[in-house]
Formats: structure tokens, C-alpha cells, sequence
């Protein structure tokens, strides 16, 4: 194990007896906010010292059964007890470098997830539909739910622009790096010649912004419209002005709803996905200000990046950010997204733990 990981998981048995003696203590007991706050850290602290207790175990077992090894009797006993702990270490190690890595908090949050055709017309507009769909199927298969907040459909059946709801577990930090250009290449159904064309979607995430934390949006600084909603839905959404439409006006910042059957409903909604909006363009200024020192492997998200490319008539997929690629692409658009999320992971974990390295 490295000696800059070994620090760092020493400071956290330390830091456990901290948190061991302040919770043991009355006027903590009194404050219950307080009180909350330091459990959970003790619950996160133990979690991390528990397994590096059990690493050190694991080490002085190693070394315990490396002795044996002069014993002919108690040789081959030996070489087995090493060869498990080697394994079990190696686990361990891994287990523990994830553990360290900084959480964002926003990693647990349930998710908005817009998805907008770009260029190449109608053929966009049906590659942002599977897309949708690609999604909405990897949703099902979590255990997610998937809700419509507004949806502007084209004439054959794509979308010129869609925002999902994602709910459930881990919603955002399992999708947020889907953010960025998505490409398409294959041969368009309207195609009469077999020539291939190149489409884009572009694809944000956002996490749904902490009622609590949420930003409190000024009435003086909203310009709400109503108008009568348009595509499919029925007679009942095609008659009556029940879209909402809010921009905020500092920002230029748009927001839409119009799949509701009401507009108190879609107001609600639209106010969400705007809240969402203004919380993103905040933390893209951070990011923007945190990558002016250095440039991520995945990649800020910004949605001008060209993050991946669907290429039909290979059958492959390629995400240029990790060199990533993937000859099921049939499998992917159905919803079978776990390889490519799991290699964007790994890849973000792994330039983490770089930056704790250089900086320990």
C-alpha cells in the first residue's frame, strides 16, 4: 500500500476516537442538529478504519504464515494462507481507495435529464427519441422511475427536445456524465441512396435541486406565459392554455411544461426544472473556474463536448473521453448501458485518486 493512502487511512482511526469521545459527550446529546451531523460522520469513519483494521489484520496474517514457510511440515499450509491474503489485500486496497475518494453530495439526488435534437433535422430529432428510449429502459432495469416534465415532439415521431424526471437510488452520479454531444452515424429511414449521415443530440443531467438547499427564485424575477399546448395528448391538451412557459429574467434562463393536464401542475413543474437549470449554471462556473488548473479525463459535462459516438452500420459505440469501445451497440440502445457507465467510473475514480497522490 502506498504511504500517502496509508496516512490518510491512519488520520481516519484517529479522527474515529474523535468522534468516539464527542458523542460520548452530554452538551452534544443536547444539540440534536449537531448531534445528527457528528453521526454521520462516525457512521462514514467507522466504515473506512473498520476495513483498514481489517488490512492490517489481513498484513500481519501474511506475515505470520511468510515465517511458516521455513517449516517442510508446514510449507504448502503456508503458501496457501499467503496466496488468500494477497488476494484479500488486493480487495481490500481497492476497497479502501474508493472509500477515500471526496463524495459529492449530489451524487444521491434524483435527476432532470434533458435531451435536445441538433444538427441534421429530422434524423436528429428520431436519434433524440432513442435516446430517450435507450434511457428509459436503463431506468426500468435500476428500479427507477421515469416521468415526462415536457416534451416537444417533431411530425414523425422523434423529439425536438425532452426533459425526463429520474428517480430512485444513485440517479445522478450514475448518469451525470452522459452530459455532453452525442453523435449518430447510419442511414436515415427517409434515406432512398443507402447513405450514411452524421446526426447530433446533445444530452445535460442535472440533480434535482435539495428542497432545503433549493434557491429561492424572486417573483419580480419570473416572466410567466401561458399558451395552449401542442402535440400529442389528446383533446384535452390541445384545448385549453394549460402550458406553462417561465423565464428568468437575470439569467435568460427557459423552462417549459406542458404534459400536464393542468396549469397549476405544469407551473410546478416548470419551476422545478428551472430551479434545476440556475443550480447547474452555478456549478458549471465553479467547474469551469476548477478546470482552468486542470483538465478532467470524463470531462466537464459542457454539452459542446462531442463525448460519444453511435455508429449503426459498425454495430460500435465509442466514447472519445476514456478510448472506450463497444461492438453491441444494438444491446446499448436497448437500455444495456451498465458497461459504459461502469468504465466512465472507473475512469473518474482513477483520476481522483492521482490528484490525492499528488497532493498528500
Amino acid at each position: 500500500m502506498q504511504d500517502f493512502l496509508r496516512r490518510q487511512l491512519e488520520r481516519y482511526t484517529q479522527r474515529l476516537h474523535e468522534l468516539d469521545f464527542l458523542l460520548s459527550r452530554e452538551d452534544i446529546m443536547g444539540d440534536m442538529q449537531q448531534y445528527r451531523r457528528i453521526s454521520r460522520e462516525h457512521a462514514d469513519v467507522t466504515q473506512i478504519a473498520g476495513r483498514y483494521a481489517r488490512y492490517q489484520q489481513c498484513e500481519a496474517d501474511r506475515a505470520t504464515a511468510h515465517e511458516l514457510l521455513a517449516d517442510p511440515d508446514m510449507a504448502e499450509m503456508a503458501q496457501e494462507e499467503i496466496a488468500s491474503a494477497d488476494q484479500e489485500l488486493q480487495q481490500l486496497k481497492d476497497e479502501l481507495q474508493r472509500l477515500l475518494l471526496p463524495k459529492d453530495p449530489d451524487d444521491e439526488r434524483n435527476a432532470f435529464m434533458e435531451i435536445r435534437a441538433g444538427t441534421g433535422g429530422d434524423e436528429s430529432a428520431l436519434f433524440a427519441g432513442d435516446l430517450t428510449r435507450m434511457y428509459t429502459r436503463y431506468a426500468a432495469e435500476q428500479g427507477w422511475r421515469v416521468e415526462i416534465m415536457s416534451a416537444n415532439e417533431n411530425e414523425i415521431g422523434g423529439f425536438k427536445e425532452v426533459v425526463l424526471r429520474i428517480e430512485g437510488e444513485n440517479v445522478y452520479g450514475r448518469l451525470r456524465f452522459e452530459s455532453g454531444g452525442h453523435r449518430v452515424q447510419r442511414v436515415p429511414e427517409t434515406e432512398t441512396q443507402g447513405r450514411i449521415h452524421t446526426s447530433a443530440c446533445t444530452v445535460a443531467v442535472m440533480p434535482e435541486p435539495d428542497e432545503a438547499q433549493a434557491i429561492t427564485l424572486n417573483l419580480a424575477d419570473l416572466r410567466i406565459d401561458t399558451f395552449r399546448a401542442s402535440g400529442a395528448g389528446g383533446q384535452h391538451i390541445n384545448k385549453t392554455d394549460s402550458a406553462v412557459r417561465v423565464v428568468h429574467l437575470p439569467t435568460g434562463i427557459v423552462a417549459e411544461c406542458q404534459d400536464g393536464r393542468s396549469q397549476h401542475s405544469n407551473k410546478a413543474k416548470a419551476l422545478q426544472v428551472l430551479q434545476a437549470r440556475i443550480q447547474e449554471k452555478e456549478r458549471k462556473e465553479r467547474e469551469a473556474k476548477e478546470a482552468a488548473l486542470r483538465k478532467g479525463l470524463v470531462g466537464s459535462g459542457d454539452r459542446s463536448d462531442r463525448i460519444r459516438t453511435y455508429n449503426f452500420p459498425q454495430g460500435r459505440l465509442t466514447d472519445h473521453r476514456i478510448n472506450l469501445t463497444l461492438y453491441k451497440l444494438l444491446n446499448i440502445m436497448e437500455g444495456d448501458l451498465g458497461e459504459v457507465l461502469d468504465a466512465l467510473q472507473a475512469a473518474r475514480e482513477a483520476e481522483l485518486l492521482e490528484e490525492l497522490a499528488i497532493n498528500a
